[in-house]
């Protein structure tokens, strides 16, 4: 697209079904130019969160929204998991204090910038069919969610509550959190 005739109703879809947020990519592909961005930061009508991603200012908050930056920085390619992934499930009472974002394990090797002091990177593949989306941005799947808890030796509690949590509502079945089960099995925990 020419950056001459900038399409703003392209650019706020793409805004729109990303909490009001957008990318510098996602701008160019758009119509909008850098100088052109620039230009809408200093008058105010879009602001910065991080480094290669905006928001519109006038766009309602998302419930989410600094969920969505990371998700943005990331290119797309993120997903939250472990504790985050727990509480966005309704699966136990975590409230962690620190974001948990799996990137793909190919980045272990790069230099990352995180764009949030309380993001923890974990390095894993995550396929398509382990993901599942809360609002505007991915997380892991339910029975992914309480093994990756289990691997990473989040609280016994936690993992349990979830665990109970996830069978009762028919979220997984037993034989999907075999991981889990045997890290609460170390604890002398067992579930149906």
């Amino acid at each position: 697209m020419d950056a001459k005739n900038p399409d703003w109703d392209r650019l706020y879809a793409v805004a729109e079904a990303q909490d009001g947020h957008f990318t510098t990519a996602q701008a160019a592909q758009a119509g909008y130019s850098p100088q052109l961005l620039n230009k809408y930061l200093k008058s105010g009508r879009i602001i910065r969160p991080t480094r290669g991603v905006y928001r519109l200012v006038h766009f309602p908050a998302g419930e989410h929204e600094d969920l969505v930056t990371i998700w943005l920085w990331s290119e797309q390619r993120g997903v939250f998991s472990h504790e985050t992934a727990l509480m966005l499930h309704g699966l136990s009472d975590a409230l962690p204090a620190t974001i948990h974002f799996t990137v793909p394990e190919a980045w272990r090797r790069r230099r990352l910038r995180l764009p949030h002091a309380r993001l923890a990177l974990h390095y894993a593949d995550v396929d398509e069919s382990e993901r599942a989306w809360s609002g505007s941005i991915p997380i892991t799947k339910p029975a992914r969610t309480v093994n990756d808890c289990a691997k990473e030796s989040v609280a016994p509690d936690l993992v349990e509550q979830a665990c109970r949590e996830g069978l009762h509502r028919g979220l997984f079945r037993i034989d999907e959190i075999a991981n889990a089960a045997q890290y609460l099995s170390v604890f002398g925990r067992s579930l149906p």
